[in-house]
């Protein structure tokens, strides 16, 4: 009779505990089989005139737009940095062109920034754009 209680007893937390490690996800197997860019984007200099030891000449660029085009100069994807100048954009592997959306001024440059993202890489950067005050 013990046998008859023990063997659905096992069963049943046998299925629980299979259930229960399937929904569980390793942290870093997701963030490994993404692929995309990922970053940061100075400006400067902020200030006009000689720079001053100490005083910053340069910061985040927030709030920007930027477009991201493919070898053949086809749109794969656009992005805004954030207020501190970061921002995150998934893509697939290739060679990409990132450039500051519809940038029309003759002063300053904002890129264009050339990257190689390789499958299951989230590339980092650090980009540093020049505002054109002297």
């Amino acid at each position: 009779m013990r046998n008859q209680t023990v063997l659905p007893l096992a069963a049943v937390l046998l299925v629980s505990f299979s259930i229960f490690a399937s929904g569980e996800t390793p942290s870093g197997s997701k963030a490994a089989s993404e692929t995309g860019l990922e970053g940061v984007i100075l400006v400067g200099p902020i200030r006009g005139g000689p720079t001053k030891q100490g005083v910053p000449n340069s910061g985040p660029l927030p709030g920007v737009e930027f477009v991201v085009k493919k070898e053949n100069n086809a749109i794969a994807a656009s992005f805004k940095t954030d207020d501190q100048g970061r921002f995150r954009v998934a893509l697939p592997p290739g060679h990409y062109t990132v450039s500051r959306k519809d940038w029309q001024a003759a002063v300053g440059n904002y890129g264009p920034f050339e990257v190689d993202i390789a499958a299951g890489q989230v590339r980092k950067v650090q980009w540093n754009c020049d505002t054109g005050i002297r």
